[in-house]
């Protein structure tokens, strides 16, 4: 049989009692404790008019906005049926559940919340923000390759990985695909042009940029991933990812035009 045998990594990392600590909770934590660590860093080495409760209420904000907005989107656009007859499964966040698209529109819903009540520049926010996202997604890919889901479809490359959930047959392991692209490379791209003084003065540059990359990047890997089991195609080839990125990535054009152009008026 092709593809490389699946390693087999338990979800759970330890447990306290009847509570199990699992890699994707983990994962959730450390991407926001690693986004505030860096943003604190880069407030203080900028010298930005942003006071550390400040900073703190922002990223509260923006944690319940990602739980609140993930599980949202993922009750209505993944699993409607399911939980439209089984309606306390909307609050069993530990039986699993998020959707991406969700998380970051309620991470923008907390991020205008904090700039209105901080009476900062949205963008200025939101172009910190961006900077830092990539570790959470890096991390939480990586979590979905433990947890033996989200894998692609099947292929017969060398370094298709046979999933014991997906019948052992031989896939793309798009979990690692997307960790890469949308982990690594974006936040790679975003942190190189963050060193350059118009690029921290074009608010909403990063944004927008975020948003493009991350937009054609998971447009892309969906090309490769196997589609939701409750799902299908949404219609044609296009899987729900691809759809629900589709708003993200033409936002991502109209706000890196909006600061460009900002920016060449000045």
């Amino acid at each position: 049989m092709t593809g490389l045998a699946y390693p087999n990594i338990s979800p759970v990392l330890f447990s306290l009692g009847p509570v199990d600590i699992r890699w994707y909770s983990l994962a959730y934590l450390a991407g926001i404790i690693a986004a505030w660590f860096l943003i604190y860093k880069n407030i203080k080495k900028y010298n930005l008019p942003i006071t550390r409760v400040a900073l703190d209420d922002m990223i509260f904000n923006i944690t319940l906005g990602i739980i609140l907005g993930g599980r949202i989107f993922y009750v209505l656009f993944y699993n409607f049926e399911m939980f439209r007859e089984n309606p306390l499964e909307i609050f069993a966040l530990w039986h699993g559940g998020m959707s991406f698209h969700g998380g970051l529109t309620g991470a923008i819903s907390g991020l205008l919340y904090s700039a209105k009540k901080m009476k900062y520049p949205f963008f200025g926010l939101s172009d910190l923000a961006a900077l830092y996202t990539p570790i959470g997604l890096f991390l939480g890919r990586l979590a979905n390759f433990v947890n033996d889901e989200l894998w692609g479809r099947q292929t017969d490359l060398p370094w298709a990985v046979r999933f014991p959930s997906g019948g052992y047959l031989p896939r793309h392991p798009s979990q690692l695909y997307e960790a890469a692209l949308e982990g690594i490379l974006l936040f790679t791209l975003l942190n190189i042009l963050w060193r350059y003084e118009w690029v921290r003065k074009t608010k909403g540059f990063i944004s927008g940029l975020f948003l493009i990359v991350y937009g054609l990047s998971r447009m892309f890997v969906e090309c490769f991933r196997e589609p939701d089991k409750q799902l299908g195609f949404v219609f044609s080839q296009i899987t729900m990812g691809q759809l629900l990125s589709a708003p993200f990535l033409i936002a991502g054009f109209v706000i890196l035009y909006g600061a460009w152009k900002k920016s060449s008026a000045r």
